[in-house]
């Protein structure tokens, strides 16, 4: 890294602020067994037995190791692209993705906001057809590029969502022209590799092969639409690189960033301690989206794992259960005498607290390397192999079988239910969480309803909670929901929306397929032995009649 680059990222390698109490020796103590068992050289050896002795998901996937350099190159051609875009007359983005894809650009968008100039970005990973006619009506189909982004390149939700898309805009600019309004993300080879071509994207970018997708931040994945929106793609990925370096093998274990958050994050889980209560400043809001499909999705198997805790409202601290650790995040001028209060509440009630400071925005960068090197870690103390996810395609499977039964019958997906969240929640016991499951258009509106609602759960019964939007959180923290500790009570949140939308060659409209996701994510649960509860509201406005049963 040159001088230059090490002044533009003057990141925090250590956290600002730690209180673990009685936990810190239990930290320390296998700090030290991480050192004797050399396992931060085996893990840049690419040593897959560091968690398993099966190499599976583990050999091809140690590409985000090294990821800030192998990208360093590309970032003037990056650069290059999105100023062409921004020539051009484009004046919006839209992100077709899902999961590890799309998260990672849903968090930028969040924390950085819209930068003057630059084309305006849209994150579409959502199947809700109310959803989807809300992104249509925001853009001017002739002035947006739309970015197709999946890994595999099969993804579902993607691949609709263009079939869609791309009818309107042959309808708005020509059947000549409409390819160029399109660009692909993917792995060398997939079909959205080959359709890119052969259907006349605008460029098709084809991304390291050795990385899982929400290990793929750093990647095109990210970088590309963050270049596009007029993020300094070379700023962020300096950042990652300085954390990077702190966390190679010459660097003592101790002192490696990476190495003491995964260690503090399993020894906690180990003691109890196994809900991630992340806590941001407002304008690192976003960030939680991104950690918490990292989190839930490397370490939720095998009846283990670390449950993530983001966008939570806060509580009085006596309040909370005996099963947090909190980990705040904030940023450098943005005084918050809310965040403060509340930390120093926290640890006088006995809870471990750990405070990071970013200096600005740009540190994220170094924040996805950290809590990357953090998953990995944590992965070994735990005893789990952190780079597969084998119980997400359960709940594809269950769709499958929805969407077959409705191409058979005409039946929709069966989501009429008449359960009861007080009843769900009488199960609850100390070290539970409820997961609410919303299949519905993500508003500020439902947000606010969705946090007072969270709130009162918090007060009634002490136990954590989380908050996910469907079909999103299935890419995010199905798999710990299916395989992760048996302490989840899951709530689905279904309205009667009428909105739909036909899909071009398909089947089945919009409306049929969400619904399909739906019952057989419920299905997916149900088979799993997990406390289920499903919920159809007439409109979101009836979110209070949720609150009213804890009254």
């Amino acid at each position: 890294m040159t001088a230059s680059e090490l002044v533009l990222c003057a990141v925090r390698l250590t956290p600002d602020h730690v209180n673990l109490g009685s936990y810190q020796q239990s930290v320390d103590g296998v700090i030290a067994k991480l050192n004797a068992d050399r396992i931060v050289q085996r893990i840049w050896e690419a040593d897959h037995t560091v968690w398993s002795h099966d190499p599976t998901e583990i050999s091809d996937r140690m590409g985000w190791l090294t990821l800030p350099d192998t990208m360093r190159p590309q970032l003037r051609n990056i650069q290059r692209f999105a100023s062409e875009v921004a020539a051009d007359g484009i004046q919006h983005v839209v992100l077709l993705g899902m999961g590890g894809s799309s998260l990672g650009t849903e968090t930028l968008k969040r924390c950085f906001g819209p930068i003057d100039g630059a084309p305006a970005l849209q994150v579409l990973d959502s199947t809700i057809p109310a959803a989807v006619k809300a992104t249509r009506d925001a853009v001017d189909l002739s002035t947006t590029l739309f970015i197709v982004s999946s890994k595999s390149g099969s993804t579902i939700e993607p691949n609709v969502l263009y079939r869609y898309f791309r009818g309107l805009v042959d309808a708005a600019v020509g059947t000549e022209e409409s390819g160029s309004r399109f660009v692909a993300i993917t792995d060398a080879g997939t079909s959205l590799d080959v359709m890119g071509t052969d259907q006349g994207f605008r460029e098709v970018f084809r991304n390291p092969e050795d990385l899982g997708g929400r290990y793929s931040v750093l990647s095109y994945f990210g970088l590309i639409p963050a270049a596009i929106s007029g993020i300094d793609t070379s700023e962020l990925s300096a950042s990652a690189r300085a954390i990077e370096e702190a966390c190679e093998p010459h660097i003592a274990t101790g002192n490696n960033p990476g190495v003491w958050l995964g260690a503090t994050l399993a020894s906690l889980a180990g003691s109890g301690r196994d809900k991630l209560t992340l806590v941001t400043s407002p304008p690192l809001a976003g960030f939680g989206l991104w950690v918490e499909q990292l989190i839930a999705e490397s370490l939720g198997k095998d009846a283990r794992g670390i449950v993530p805790i983001t966008g939570e409202p806060l509580v009085e601290a006596n309040a909370y259960g005996d099963d947090r650790l909190f980990v705040f995040l904030k940023l450098a001028g943005d005084e918050s005498r809310e965040l403060d209060t509340a930390q120093s509440n926290l640890e006088a009630a006995g809870h471990p607290v750990v405070v990071y400071t970013l200096d600005d925005l740009y540190a994220l960068g170094g924040e996805f390397y950290r809590w990357e090197f953090a998953a990995a870690i944590a992965g070994r103390v735990m005893g789990v192999q952190p780079f597969n996810q084998p119980n997400v395609q359960q709940a594809k499977d269950f769709t499958d079988a929805e969407l077959a039964r409705f191409l058979e019958s005409g039946d929709s997906p069966n989501n009429m239910a008449f359960d009861s969240l007080a009843m769900l929640l009488n199960s609850a016991k100390p070290g539970d969480y409820l997961a609410i499951l919303a299949y519905i258009e993500e508003t500020d509106e439902s947000n606010r309803m969705f946090e007072s609602l969270r709130h009162k759960v918090i007060e009634r019964t002490g136990i954590a909670t989380t908050l996910g939007y469907g079909p999103r959180y299935l890419h995010c923290t199905g798999q710990l929901h299916k395989a992760g500790p048996v302490s989840g009570l899951f709530l689905e949140v279904t309205t009667g929306d009428s909105n739909d939308v036909d899909l071009p060659g398909e089947p089945y409209s919009l409306k049929v397929l969400a619904d399909a996701q739906s019952a057989g994510d419920g299905s997916a649960l149900r088979a799993a032995n997990r406390r289920f509860a499903r919920v159809v509201l007439e409109n979101v406005s009836d979110l209070h009649s949720l609150e009213q049963e804890l009254e």
